[in-house]
Parts: C-alpha cells; sequence; structure tokens
C-alpha cells in the first residue's frame, strides 16, 4: 500500500516536472514587423494585450517598419520572423525571384481600410463629382493605390486621363499634404479620416473597403523556411490570431477601444471606437485566418488593373491555408 502510493506520489511529481519543462521549451520568441500603426489592425493588437499569444507560449516583440519595401527586407534579412503587411508584396518579391518563398498563412483583414474625403461637404456626392478635380492618391504600387484605382474604373473614371492625380507624397506626410494643399480628394485610413471631419478638414464621403469587396489587404506571412522549419510555432501564432478575431467579432467597439488604446496615446477613446466601429460595419476585420481563392483572384485583378501585376501567381504557391484550417478545425 505505501509502495503503490509513493509510486503514484512519484509520477504525479514527475508529470508535474515534465510539463513544466515541456511549457517552458515550448515558449517562442517572435519577431513581428507590422507595416505600419494602424487602428486596421485591431485584432493583432487585441491578440497581444489580450495575452492569446502568450497563452500559446509565444513571446512578441512587435515594430514597426513604416512602409511594405522596408517590412520585407526586414523579413527577408531575418529582421523579422513574421510580417504583417500586404500580400501583394509576397508577389513582388516571388517575381524578383526570392530563393525563400514569402507565403501567406494567415489573414487579417479583408477589404481595403481607406475612405474617400473630400475637403467641402458633398452631401449627393457621385463618383462622377471626381472627374477633373485634384485628387491626392497613395504611393505607386502600394495596395490603397491599388484598390483606388480599380474601384475608379469601376465607375468609369481613368484615374490618370480623368483626374489631376498626385501621387509624389509619402504615406506618412499625405494627410498634412492634403490639409495645407490644393487636393480636393484624398484617400486616408481611421483614425485621420475621422480626425479630419471632427476638425473640419475633410469630410468621409464614401469607403474604398465596400466599394472594392473582399481581399486578402493585410495578411500574416513568413519564409518558407520558417514553415517547414518550425511549423508548431506558426500554429501557435494563428491559434492566437484566430482567438484575437473572435473576440473582436463578439465584443463592442468600445470594449475594443479600451483595449488597444495603449497602441494609440494621441487618439481620444471615443475617435478610436468611431473608427473601429466604422470597420467593423463594413466587415474589414477578417473572422478567421483563411485566405481563400476568390480573394486571391480578386487581389490579382486589382493588381492587374493597375498594371502592377508582375506576373500571375497560382494561389498555391504564395498561400498557405492548412495551418489556418488546423486552427479553426481544432
Amino acid at each position: 500500500m505505501k509502495k503503490r502510493l509513493f509510486l503514484a506520489l512519484l509520477s504525479g511529481m514527475l508529470l508535474i516536472f515534465v510539463s513544466a519543462c515541456g511549457s517552458e521549451a515550448g515558449t517562442s520568441n517572435i519577431k513581428l514587423a507590422e507595416v505600419t500603426r494602424s487602428i486596421f489592425y485591431a485584432p493583432q493588437y487585441v491578440a497581444i494585450e489580450k495575452g492569446f499569444f502568450e497563452e500559446e507560449g509565444i513571446n512578441i516583440e512587435l515594430q514597426t517598419a513604416w512602409g511594405g519595401d522596408k517590412t520585407m527586407t526586414a523579413l527577408l534579412s531575418d529582421g523579422a520572423d513574421i510580417a504583417l503587411v500586404g500580400s501583394e508584396t509576397s508577389i513582388y518579391v516571388h517575381a524578383q525571384g526570392s530563393k525563400d518563398t514569402v507565403i501567406n498563412f494567415a489573414q487579417l483583414t479583408q477589404t481595403d481600410g481607406t475612405f474617400l474625403v473630400a475637403k467641402e461637404p458633398k452631401p449627393d456626392f457621385k463618383w462622377t463629382d471626381l472627374k477633373g478635380s485634384i485628387f491626392l492618391g497613395q504611393r505607386i504600387g502600394g495596395m490603397p493605390q491599388m484598390v483606388g484605382e480599380y474601384v475608379l474604373k469601376q465607375h468609369n473614371i481613368n484615374p490618370h486621363a480623368d483626374l489631376d492625380l498626385i501621387q509624389n507624397v509619402d504615406f506618412g506626410n499625405i494627410p498634412g499634404a492634403f490639409a495645407s494643399g490644393d487636393a480636393e480628394y484624398v484617400q486616408l485610413f481611421e483614425p485621420t479620416a475621422s480626425k479630419f471631419e471632427k476638425e473640419g478638414k475633410g469630410h468621409i464621403i464614401a469607403s474604398f473597403g465596400e466599394e472594392s469587396g473582399h481581399v486578402p489587404y493585410t495578411t500574416f506571412m513568413t519564409k518558407e523556411s520558417f514553415l517547414n522549419d518550425d511549423p508548431q510555432t506558426a500554429k501557435r501564432f494563428t491559434k492566437a490570431v484566430y482567438k484575437a478575431q473572435n473576440w473582436v467579432q463578439k465584443n463592442s467597439a468600445q470594449d475594443i477601444a479600451d483595449v488597444i488604446q495603449p497602441y494609440f496615446e494621441d487618439t481620444k477613446k471615443d475617435m478610436l471606437a468611431a473608427s473601429i466601429e466604422r470597420y467593423k460595419k463594413q466587415e474589414s476585420f477578417a473572422t478567421d485566418p483563411i485566405l481563400d481563392k476568390e480573394e486571391w483572384n480578386n487581389l490579382k485583378n486589382i493588381m492587374n488593373e493597375a498594371g502592377e501585376l508582375p506576373e500571375d501567381v497560382p494561389y498555391g504557391d504564395l498561400v498557405n491555408t492548412q495551418i489556418a484550417e488546423e486552427v479553426i478545425g481544432n
């Protein structure tokens, strides 16, 4: 009897010891590079602040690269393990003959995140009102610019012939250039669009996200070698993202604003909530991490319309859905 009790206690102690060692060994430090700091990426900040990454044994080191080219440079040079950036960048890298293919494995946003802002109120706005106007656009080759041109063409507007199109302003300087310049219209992300409206510097009159449909606008991607060498970390990372996506869907814009406030200290909480609500309303936040084939084809159509598709890359070459499917299935 005493021997059996002793063995049972010993087995329990060994189980606790092994579990503790396994948890410690399973902890991964991930360098995550985001292309910019944006309310558009609210589920990512929720995953960090609500401890969903930590629950999966992942320590996140978040860095903001401020640009798609810089984000991809960080990823390809091992300055980052995972990047949050537009899916179009994986196509650009592939076209340049990268030896270590960049793979999209978890989607975060599924619409464009910009809004059409006008200097003057336009209560009866029609897209044809843009013809002949001065339009401050986004960086050539980036998703905002390509989606913008795609939407304009859907409304029979040739952006390069029917507009006085300005595209030589850096991303970070676009709001200031619009406020102080002659442009009549501009594409802006939140919360800048709502800030401009509140301050009387502009008026939100349309959404490019609503007009363009679903597209893999921002995804988590990594090098193929990372997925091959450490598939379990990629899976745990995706699981944390999926937890955050579910949490965002179930909670109010105000609750989300409360959680992500530390990432936007210069933005008042009511403005944060209003911006989040706008994105929730137009279904910008992906409800799961799967990037489907229809979205990928829509991305390529948009790039092709803008003359920026370097080659027709098949869906299966740059997209891995197996990880996300396993996470959702479990």
